[in-house]
C-alpha cells in the first residue's frame, strides 16, 4: 500500500542532510532540536521518578509507626467498648488489623533536659497487627512494656536529645494537673526505659515515645483506650477506605486515615512534585519550539519545490501537512528516544549513582546525615504517560506557523528568479 505523498515528502524533508552546506546547517539545527526534546523528556522521568522514590521511602518509614486508618472519639474521651468499634470495622474486607491506643502530648525530662513529646498507649500484642514496628519489636523492647512496670520505649533520637538508656529512669509530666490544697500541681511520674526504636523517621524518632495501655491510662486517667488503629490489605485505598467507615461507625467515631493525618507532608509532596514538573517541562517546551526555527528555514529554503508541487496540482492543505509531517517525526523520534533514555537511567540509577560516586569520590546521600543512603527511583506510569503526550502536544503545536506559512508561498513569486 503506498503511504500519501504528504507523508513521503515530509519524511524525506526530515531525513534531508545532503545537498550542501544549508542542508547540512538545517539538518544540525532539527537534530539539535530532537536532542533537546529527548534530553528534557529523560530529565523530566528521571526527576520525578526519583521523587517518587523518596515519597515512598518516607510513606514506608512512616507506616512503620501509624496505622493507616484511626478510629477516635469525637469528644476526645476513651471509647465506650473500643472491642466492639474494632469488631464493626472488621467487617470491611480491606482491614485486616485492628489495636488500642491512647495517645497525648506530655513533657519528658531527665535532669535539666526536657523535650516534648508524644507518648502512645500501647497494647504490645495487638500492636504487632497493625505497625511494622509493633511486628518488629514485639518479642524485643514490646515485651517489656508490661502492664504496672511503668516501663517505656524511646525513639532513638529522642533518647539521644535526653542522654538516656536502657534501665535509665524519665519523668513524664502529663497535661493537665490535680488539685491540692495547695493549688493544682502537675501530674508527674518516674518511668524506666525498657528500650529504643528506630524508624529511620526523625519526627517519630524525635518525638515518640511507647508506654504499656493500662499504664498510660492511669497516667491520662482515660479509663480506657482513646482510639483503635486499623491496618489495611493495601495502604493507598486508605483514604476511600475510610470515606466508607465513616457513615458505618457513627456519628460520634472520627475516622481519620493517614493521609490526613499528615496532611502538610502530603500536600508538600504533591505541590513540590508539580512544581519540578512544571519547571522541567519548559526545558521540553524550548527545545520543541526550536522546531519552529528548522520549520522555517526550511520552508526558506524549498520554496521552490513547493511551488513545483502547486504547480503540480498540491494543495495548500497538502504543503501544510508536508511540514506538519516534518515537525512531528522530529517530536516523534525526541519523545521517543527521551523515554527511553529516562526510563534506562531511572531503572538502573541504583547502578549508575554509585558509579558517579565512585568515580568523583563524593556521597550524594552521607549516612551521617541522612537516613536514605541509596538513591531510590520509583518510575510510575501515571508521570511517564503525560509527560510524553505533553512533549508530543508541544512538537506538533511548534509545527503549525511554520506549516502554515509554507502553504502561503505563491507559485509566481517562489519561481521567479529560478
Amino acid at each position: 500500500m503506498s503511504l500519501p505523498f504528504e507523508l513521503q515528502v515530509g519524511w524525506r524533508y526530515t531525513r534531508a542532510g545532503r545537498g550542501g552546506r544549508r542542508n547540512r546547517f538545517i539538518s544540525f539545527i532539527s537534530g539539535v532540536s530532537i536532542l533537546g526534546i529527548a534530553l528534557g523528556v529523560a530529565a523530566l522521568i528521571i526527576v520525578l521518578s526519583v521523587m517518587n522514590g523518596f515519597q515512598r521511602e518516607v510513606r514506608d518509614r512512616m507506616l512503620e509507626v501509624i496505622a493507616h486508618i484511626e478510629l477516635l472519639d469525637y469528644s476526645g474521651q476513651a471509647l465506650p467498648d473500643w472491642q466492639a468499634t474494632a469488631t464493626k470495622a472488621r467487617q470491611n474486607p480491606a482491614v485486616v488489623g485492628a489495636a488500642p491506643f491512647i495517645a497525648s502530648q506530655s513533657l519528658i525530662a531527665r535532669g535539666d533536659a526536657y523535650k516534648g513529646a508524644v507518648i502512645r498507649g500501647i497494647s504490645p500484642a495487638d500492636e504487632a497487627t497493625v505497625t511494622g514496628l509493633g511486628a518488629a519489636l514485639k518479642d524485643g523492647a514490646f515485651a517489656r512494656l508490661q502492664p504496672g512496670s511503668w516501663g517505656i520505649v524511646l525513639g532513638s533520637e529522642l533518647a539521644r536529645q535526653l542522654d538516656v538508656r536502657e534501665g535509665d529512669k524519665i519523668t513524664v509530666v502529663a497535661p493537665g494537673g490535680q488539685v491540692t490544697p495547695a493549688g493544682v500541681a502537675p501530674r508527674l511520674k518516674s518511668f524506666t526505659v525498657v528500650g529504643t526504636f528506630t524508624a529511620g523517621h526523625y519526627e517519630y524518632d524525635s518525638g515518640l515515645a511507647l508506654v504499656n495501655i493500662e499504664d498510660a491510662a492511669r497516667l491520662y486517667r482515660t479509663g480506657g483506650p482513646t482510639g483503635v488503629q486499623l491496618k489495611l490489605r493495601d495502604v493507598h485505598e486508605a483514604r476511600r477506605i475510610a470515606a466508607e467507615l465513616a457513615p458505618v461507625m457513627g456519628p460520634d467515631i472520627l475516622v481519620r486515615d493517614w493521609t490526613r493525618s499528615n496532611a502538610t507532608w502530603f500536600d508538600a509532596v504533591q505541590v513540590e512534585k508539580r512544581l519540578m514538573s512544571i519547571i522541567l517541562t519548559l526545558i521540553v517546551a524550548v527545545a520543541a519550539f526550536n522546531l519552529v526555527s528548522t520549520l522555517v528555514m526550511t520552508v526558506t529554503d524549498k520554496q521552490s519545490d513547493i511551488a513545483i508541487l502547486r504547480t503540480l496540482g498540491a494543495s495548500p492543505r497538502s504543503i501544510m501537512g508536508i511540514f506538519i509531517v516534518q515537525g512531528a517525526v522530529s517530536g516523534v523520534i525526541g519523545t521517543l528516544s527521551g523515554v527511553g533514555l529516562g526510563l534506562l537511567v531511572a531503572c538502573n540509577i541504583d547502578v549508575i549513582v554509585p558509579a558517579i560516586e565512585r568515580l568523583l569520590n563524593v556521597s550524594f546521600l552521607p549516612g551521617s546525615i541522612y537516613v536514605i543512603t541509596k538513591m531510590p527511583s520509583d518510575p510510575q506510569q501515571a508521570d511517564i504517560i503525560p509527560i510524553a503526550l505533553v512533549s508530543l502536544a508541544l512538537s506538533f503545536l511548534a509545527t503549525l506557523y511554520p506549516s502554515w506559512r509554507a502553504s502561503r508561498v505563491q507559485p509566481a513569486e517562489a519561481l521567479r528568479y529560478e
